[in-house]
């Protein structure tokens, strides 16, 4: 049986096709073997727990392990520091009984089986404390715990009880034996799950595991990692597919997010093959058919994006913030003592902009996303969405397969003008943008797709890039603001075209000039074609 591609559960070496993470393992185990206490807390699937899974097998060598997770404890496990200790003493005993734990004497085994039965009473922190000082004073080897899932624990009050029995230890451990090393893993860092739980602001930074070291290694996935994961893949398939393009693609539009760099490889080598224009893998490891498998991955329902939505639902603020970065090109400086800018990069929505210190949206397909999110919410009471509607049903868009961009503007001026004529120009700079890409959604829904370039997006300029059928499209739309910016603005178009080999491009100005001439009109300049839409 072949490898396959996997986006559930864990993944394992010789049954999937994996990124080689064999530095970030090393790096990793560099911190065990200083002797740190830290948190790997990075967004949903982006890989924590094959890591965890992984480096335990690393470590094993030279440690004895405990990997246990708190994923599917509920609430009576937190409910009393009695039921807290017996199931960790389940967990430890779960791993003597199905996991090799080298080291450890068998009288602690027996002990550890009887404080975990439904009998074993007077549990308690301070036992469980004296319990991990018997381990690490008697074990052949130093001992290291690794606990997957900790955000089940976020919400507790006995959680925090450990971890602050823990940093006890660990600041006595000269005199007190306990573990070597700690790696807590999860989506929320435990500063985080401080502030979940208290409600004294003037507490809420004070966390218990302020002992633990920076975990710097970088778990996304670059463009070479991409491409030595697809290496493998083509010596087993040959498809014939160019890997160094396919690769830079993928991380293009995912920024190395490791779920979804696995998902779309996934798409390509089992959904789309069979499926119309593209009859085999080769065909569907394409530039158009990773196109298709873009379009796919948007239009499904998964885990990751499931916890996208209800995540913003949850937290308002950070909507709102992601709301006015997409759709009215605000600048939100970078800093992560704020509160709902640490929030989205935790989730792995946002990240810092090095090109201008404030945030933007973490990778294309979560933008795009991001896009028909709040654009999905406003449909069906645009009266722009339902225009463009009506003239799609009169397929007035798509000649011969081909979107006509031309077209499309000139027909968006005209029912922008005769639905928006009496609003005022603080309505159109902020809503303007945003009425054109409710009109591009239906024209394009199902067959394309489109992303905005984030390097352009403010409060003057954003460029759409619209894919269609393998036709790429770039559509600049720009607050006017006069004649000279204008013409900047046609030669930073002609520079985008040149960087994407078109000849030619599209330009949508909401322009303000009670003398402006509305309508669309072609300017040639060399050899490129700018054809520009006034409203």
């Amino acid at each position: 049986m072949r490898k396959r591609f996997n986006t559930t559960g864990l993944c394992y070496p010789d049954e999937h096709y994996m990124v080689n993470i064999d530095k970030r393992l090393d790096e990793t185990k560099a911190l065990v073997d200083r002797g740190e206490y830290f948190i790997i807390n990075r967004a949903r699937q982006y890989g924590k727990t094959t890591t965890l899974n992984l480096l335990a097998e690393v470590l094993k060598e030279e440690y004895a392990v405990f990997s246990i997770s708190f994923e599917g404890m509920g609430e009576e496990e937190y409910a009393s520091a009695d039921m807290f200790c017996r199931n960790f003493y389940h967990l430890l005993n779960d791993e003597f009984l199905y996991h090799t734990v080298e080291g450890i004497p068998d009288a602690i085994r027996a002990e550890c089986e009887k404080r975990s039965s439904a009998e074993a009473s007077g549990l308690g922190i301070s036992g469980l404390s004296e319990f991990i000082s018997h381990i690490n004073r008697e074990a052949g080897k130093p001992v290291v715990l690794i606990v997957d899932e900790v955000d089940q624990a976020g919400s507790y009050e006995i959680f925090l009880t450990f971890l602050g029995m823990l940093r006890k230890k660990y600041l006595a451990r000269r005199k007190q034996p306990t573990f070597h090393s700690v790696i807590l893993a999860g989506v929320y860092d435990i500063k985080n799950m401080k502030l979940r739980i208290r409600s004294n602001k003037e507490h809420q930074y004070n966390s218990p595991w302020n002992i633990a070291a920076d975990f710097m290694v970088d778990m996304s996935f670059s463009t070479a990692d991409i491409a030595d994961m697809l290496s493998e893949y083509e010596e087993d398939i040959h498809t014939g597919m160019d890997i160094s393009r396919i690769a830079e693609l993928i991380f293009n539009y995912t920024s190395g997010y490791p779920f979804l760099v696995s998902r779309l490889c996934k798409i390509m080598d089992e959904y789309l093959p069979g499926r119309e224009g593209t009859p085999d893998l080769p065909a569907a490891w394409t530039k158009e058919g990773f196109l298709k498998a873009v379009r796919i991955l948007l239009a499904e329902s998964n885990t990751l994006f499931d916890d996208m939505v209800k995540k913003l639902k949850n937290f308002p603020e950070l909507r709102s913030t992601i709301y006015s970065i997409l759709f009215e090109g605000e600048h939100v400086p970078y800093n992560l003592y704020n509160e709902v800018i640490n929030l989205g990069i935790m989730f792995g929505f946002i990240k810092k902009n090095t090109v201008d210190e404030g945030i933007m949206v973490s990778n294309r397909i979560f933008e795009t996303q991001l896009y028909n999110l709040f654009l999905s919410e406003e449909l069906l009471n645009s009266s722009i969405y339902k225009a463009a509607s009506a003239e799609k049903e009169l397929n007035k868009f798509v000649h011969n397969g081909r979107l006509d961009m031309e077209q499309i503007l000139s027909r968006f001026v005209e029912a922008f003008s005769d639905i928006y004529s009496d609003a005022d120009e603080k309505f159109v700079e902020e809503n303007g943008r945003r009425f054109f890409l409710l009109y591009l959604k239906p024209i394009i829904n199902g067959v394309g797709n489109f992303y905005v370039e984030a390097r352009t997006r403010n409060r003057r300029r954003t460029d759409v890039i619209i894919d269609y059928r393998g036709q790429q499209i770039i559509c600049e739309l720009k607050i006017w603001h006069g004649e000279e910016y204008n013409k900047r603005g046609e030669k930073q178009l002609i520079d985008y075209l040149n960087s994407y080999h078109l000849t030619t491009g599209y330009m949508l100005s909401f322009n303000f000039n009670k003398k402006k001439k509305t309508g669309v009109h072609r300017i040639q300049i060399g050899e490129k074609l700018l054809i520009e839409a006034v409203v």
